[in-house]
C-alpha cells in the first residue's frame, strides 16, 4: 500500500486586519493549488489555522481532518520563536499523546534566500534607488533564536541587494525600528540619500502599520499583499517545509 501523504496544516499567527486575513488566505489557496498539482491522484488535505487572534486554532484545525489522517503542521511564521518552540510544539505533542493521528512540526519559513528574493522585489517595486539606505523591519521576539534568524535575513538581503542592510525590531528586541531608521538617516542625509524600509512581515496588519510609521522615506509592502498572487517563492518554501517534515513521518 502506498504511503499516505500527510495533510499540510498551515498555521499563521492570526490578525485582526481584514486585509491581512485575505492576504494569508491567498497564500493558503496558492499552496492548496500547488499541492493538488504535485499529487493529482491523491492530494493530501490542506488546512489553514492560527496560533493567536483568529479561529480555528491549532487543535480545531487538526480536528477537521479525518481521525487517522497524518499531518504536518507548517508554521506560516518567518522565524522560530515562542509560537514555534512552545505553542505549536505543545499542540503537536498533545495531538500525538492522544494517539489518534501522527503529527509532526515543520520548520518556520525563514531564514531562506528565497525570502530575500521576495524582499528585494518588493523594494524594487517601491522604487529602490542605488544610493538608498535599507533597514529591514522585523517583528521581533523575546526568544534569542528568533532574533538570530531575523539578523540572518538581514545578511541574506544584503547579499541579494549588494548593499548594507541593518535590522530594526518592532517589538521585544533592540534596536527598535524607529531607532534603526534614525541611525540610517544620519548616514543617508550626509549623502543626500533616502532611508527605505524593507518589510519582513508576512502580511498587512498591526506590525505593518508600525513599520510605516517608523520614519522611513519609503516603506515596501510585506511579503503577502491582498488581492495579489502569493509569491511563488513563498509557496515553494511552504511545500519544501511540508516535504521535509513528511519524510520524518515516513
Amino acid at each position: 500500500m502506498p504511503v499516505r501523504t500527510p495533510a499540510l496544516v498551515g498555521i499563521s499567527h492570526g490578525t485582526s486586519s481584514e486585509e491581512g486575513r485575505r492576504a494569508v488566505r491567498g497564500l493558503h489557496d496558492a499552496v492548496a493549488a500547488a499541492v493538488a498539482q504535485r499529487h493529482p491522484d491523491a492530494p493530501p488535505s490542506v488546512r489553514l489555522g492560527h496560533v493567536d487572534v483568529e479561529q480555528p486554532d491549532v487543535a480545531a484545525t487538526l480536528a477537521s481532518l479525518e481521525p487517522d489522517e497524518p499531518a504536518v503542521v507548517v508554521p506560516l511564521l518567518l522565524s522560530a520563536g515562542y509560537h514555534v518552540y512552545v505553542d505549536l510544539t505543545e499542540a503537536v505533542d498533545d495531538e500525538n499523546d492522544e494517539g489518534g493521528r501522527r503529527v509532526v512540526l515543520a520548520g518556520a519559513l525563514g531564514p531562506d534566500d528565497r525570502l530575500a528574493t521576495v524582499l528585494l522585489r518588493r523594494l524594487e517595486d517601491a522604487g529602490l534607488r542605488d544610493d538608498d539606505r535599507i533597514v529591514l523591519a522585523v517583528a521581533g521576539s523575546s526568544d534569542r533564536r528568533a532574533v538570530v534568524d531575523c539578523l540572518d535575513m538581514a545578511k541574506r538581503l544584503a547579499a541579494a541587494s549588494g548593499r548594507a542592510v541593518t535590522a530594526g525590531f518592532l517589538s521585544a528586541a533592540q534596536p527598535r525600528l524607529p531607532e534603526a531608521v534614525a541611525i540610517a538617516r544620519a548616514d543617508a542625509s550626509a549623502a543626500g540619500a533616502r532611508v527605505v524600509v524593507a518589510n519582513y512581515l508576512l502580511a498587512p496588519g498591526y506590525f505593518d502599520d508600525l513599520a510605516r510609521a517608523a520614519g522611513g522615506d519609503v516603506t515596501a509592502r510585506p511579503l503577502l499583499v491582498e488581492d495579489e498572487p502569493a509569491p511563488a517563492e513563498l509557496v515553494e518554501i511552504v511545500l519544501d517545509r511540508h516535504a521535509a517534515a513528511s519524510a520524518r513521518l515516513a
